[in-house]
């Protein structure tokens, strides 16, 4: 199984993000999409795991406790590397230090699983498309200004989830295997594990 651990996006702004990426299609012929119903902000990716460590993860990430929900904004569209040789098109995440912060535990709990700790520092992000090749995009500037400012909105972080990745002709979808709400006064019911 391919798991990672993850931030759902509310669909209000998935729709806010579609609309904006379909104001970019038409001049950005060299993008390969990512799916909308797919986003989420990645908290940890885990790679290839067998199932028998699925009871491990949950008991692992079931401990997490956090004094409620915080708040995410989805805004500003960014290209990675550099604007004259972009390999990736992604939309910004400003949370303050709290998503970092719950980045850092859920590492922390899965590092004393015994998974391996992330090499790369912790840096959210939306793909939200991916160039075929490497070539500099003209009057991008103009561009943005006719679709408008990406500001997608704001949300609050009440859970994140434990996804699988199953990969299909027309890209991965994911899907929820169990869910882990942030508040500790409310642990929620205890999700069964799909298998």
């Amino acid at each position: 199984m391919r798991l990672f651990i993850a931030i759902d996006i509310p669909d209000n702004i998935r729709n806010r993000i579609q609309e904006r990426v379909d104001c970019l299609r038409p001049a950005m012929d060299n993008m390969r999409w990512s799916r909308t119903d797919g986003l989420h902000i990645t908290l940890k990716f885990l790679g290839e795991v067998p199932p028998e460590k699925l009871e491990l993860i949950r008991s692992s990430l079931s401990g997490v406790t956090w004094p409620g929900g915080f708040s995410v904004e989805i805004r500003d569209l960014g290209l990675f590397p550099t604007p004259a040789s972009p390999r990736i098109l992604w939309l910004g995440i400003d949370a303050g230090v709290e998503l970092a912060a719950l980045a850092r535990l859920v590492e922390d709990r899965l590092t004393g699983a015994g998974f391996a700790r992330e090499s790369c520092p912790f840096s959210p992000h939306l793909t939200i498309g991916r160039f075929r090749t490497r070539e500099r995009i003209p009057a991008i500037g103009d561009l943005l200004r006719k679709c408008g400012k990406f500001e997608m909105g704001k949300f609050t972080v009440q859970d994140f989830h434990l996804f699988e990745s199953q990969p299909t002709p027309g890209g991965s979808i994911y899907r929820k295997i169990v869910r882990f709400p942030l508040a500790a006064t409310d642990p929620g019911p205890d999700p069964p594990i799909a298998g």
